[in-house]
């Protein structure tokens, strides 16, 4: 594969940020002319970091770029700050990470490289707070992604986690905060619950669901709680909890190769033998 890391001043972030992007490369057989010059599309795999990461830290800690690799498939993976993927108008002059994604990484990603647009070949995933974020992108824009995977980390209920999450809700009250207060945290985009509940109702549409936790998480019982929840109201999701596994990157490095299977992005053949 080709592992592309690129710098660029971001309108939505206010700033620079780096992205960094796995491409398929020229497999040996065939001439630069005939890879590079064939105009081929490749499936899409937008992959999210968690709190305290940035860009790097799937390349760094899993072995993404081999997967990758097998299926010929384009990830791109953004930083994001600790910033749950979402907006912050008041951060000092905007930090808008939710429009990020729709408003310019994305236009980018299509107008570069050679990326499909097809809802069929996008996939979003992610890993706590990015499993969080791929929540936000799929359950609001169901029609771009033909699949999302959520590892170790779940919708979360705003009145289950006052009662039982107390290590959590600190950073939620910063992200109701954010929003202007709870009533309006609850009407917008960030709270899944409520805009879950309403898709599945409406029969909307939605990618193809899985959601990964590790039993020893300490996220664990939130997982359960939603799990439940998307039970009680006919989600169509398919859920995976695996002993033995905390908050680590040994269960993300194994649920992402889980994800791509449960995507059906295919494996792309022999490759190269060295």
């Amino acid at each position: 594969m080709a592992l592309v890391q690129m710098n660029f001043e971001s309108e939505k972030l206010q700033g620079n940020t780096t992205i960094s992007v796995i491409l398929p490369d020229k497999p040996r057989g065939k001439t630069p002319e005939q890879f590079y010059g064939s105009e081929e599309k490749y499936k899409v795999l937008w992959l999210l970091h968690g709190t305290y990461g940035d860009h790097s830290d799937w390349i760094r800690k899993s072995n993404i770029e081999l997967y990758a690799c097998e299926r010929d498939l384009i990830v791109v993976m953004p930083s994001g700050l600790n910033a749950n993927y979402a907006n912050w108008e008041h951060f000092s002059i905007g930090y808008n990470m939710y429009d990020f994604l729709w408003d310019e990484l994305m236009p980018l990603i299509y107008g570069w490289f050679p990326a499909s647009r097809r809802r069929e070949d996008n996939f979003v995933a992610g890993l706590s707070m990015g499993g969080r974020g791929t929540s936000v992108y799929a359950f609001n824009h169901p029609e771009k992604f033909a699949g999302a995977a959520i590892l170790s980390s779940a919708p979360q209920d705003l009145d289950w986690l006052k009662e039982n999450h107390p290590q959590m809700w600190p950073r939620t009250q910063g992200s109701i905060d954010n929003r202007g207060g709870e009533e309006a945290y609850r009407a917008s985009y960030e709270y899944v619950w409520r805009i879950l509940d309403e898709k599945v109702a409406a029969g909307v549409d939605l990618p193809q669901l899985y959601f990964a936790c590790g039993r020893q998480d300490f996220l664990y019982e939130g997982f359960r709680h939603f799990r439940t929840h998307a039970e009680e109201i006919g989600l169509d999701a398919t859920f995976e909890e695996i002993d033995g596994y905390r908050h680590e990157w040994r269960f993300w490095d194994l649920t992402i190769q889980k994800a791509l299977d449960f995507f059906g992005i295919p494996m792309a053949g022999a490759g190269n033998p060295f």
